[in-house]
């Protein structure tokens, strides 16, 4: 079997090659390293069965080999990254969604969006199911990436109907692990990398917003299981176990053996007040909910940061 993954140099997409290379697959990569890493794919730049296109998917309209399955994977995932680079996201998520929907359309291939919980917005629903709409402020910042993963769905959808495309769609909550870069806004690493420093560390607003987090091997086995099966509409993927930031803080803080203390600062313009998925469809269509408990996996990223000294 043979997979293009676009944004595979990033977080979860690198995530996803390991996986996949594991297995004996074949792999392409196309990422034009806006806010990937080639450090995220080096140890598989000489497979055999691994072939890294550095390549912007807005520009890229033809893959010229046979491919089975197309997972679309590129975009700045991170706040500070999507409000760095508004303009890129928007354009990702809709041009580029697009030029791959017709790329896997002329081969007949498989293609599975990687959607997310933001399409939810500050939910008025609570936890958030599959079929809920949202709750967004398009003119708030954030919408930038929020609306632009809904317009991608419509797209991905669009093409299901018209076109009876091969499609799915994973909505991916909160995930966390190994190759998250300590600045990139995300609550996880933000902590980590200012607790090792015994820095202060960031509490937007008062801290009693809730997230749910995913461990990174818990999530590509969620979105590998999901491309493995017919089934077109939305499905989560994230860990139903809810906490508070305050509380992760504290988790964390203690786990790093650190004296930092508490910053608090303004709650960003739209930020969700609360976020946990309702896995019910994965676990009845994937057999699938995350096995790493929160502890454990901190434990293991908290190690990874401070061997990469990040």
């Amino acid at each position: 079997m043979k997979i293009v993954i676009t944004g595979g140099a990033g977080f979860i997409g690198s995530h996803l090659v390991d996986h996949y290379l594991e297995s004996d697959y074949e792999i392409v990569v196309i990422d034009n390293l806006l806010t990937g890493s080639e450090k995220n794919l080096e140890h598989n730049l000489s497979n055999k069965n691994f072939e890294f296109i550095i390549a912007d998917v807005c520009n890229v309209t033809q893959i010229s080999s046979a491919f089975d399955i197309l997972m679309h994977f590129a975009c700045p995932a991170s706040p500070f990254d999507f409000l760095e680079y508004p303009l890129e996201t928007m354009k990702v998520m809709s041009v580029g969604t697009y030029n791959m929907l017709e790329i896997a359309r002329n081969h007949q291939a498989k293609f599975i969006l990687a959607s997310t919980s933001e399409v939810y917005g500050d939910p008025l629903i609570h936890p958030q199911t599959e079929d809920y709409t949202g709750n967004v402020n398009m003119l708030s910042p954030r919408a930038v990436y929020d609306e632009s993963k809904r317009f991608a769905e419509t797209l991905v959808m669009t093409f299901n109907r018209k076109y009876k495309l091969k499609t799915g769609i994973v909505r991916i909550f909160n995930t966390y692990g190994e190759r998250m870069r300590g600045h990139d806004g995300r609550v996880v690493p933000t902590l980590i990398s200012e607790a090792i420093k015994a820095q202060p560390l960031p509490i937007f607003g008062d801290g009693t917003q809730t997230r749910s987090f995913c461990y990174i091997s818990d999530m590509i086995e969620g979105i590998d299981r999901a491309m493995r099966i017919d089934y077109s509409l939305p499905i989560n993927l994230g860990n139903p176990e809810e906490h508070t930031v305050l509380e992760l803080a504290q988790l964390i803080k203690k786990l790093c053996k650190s004296n930092s203390p508490m910053k608090f600062m303004p709650l960003p313009d739209s930020d969700p007040k609360q976020r946990k998925p309702d896995i019910s469809k994965a676990k009845e269509l994937l057999d699938w909910s995350p096995q790493v408990q929160l502890e454990q996996g901190l434990i293991q990223i908290i190690k990874w940061f401070r061997e990469k000294k990040e």
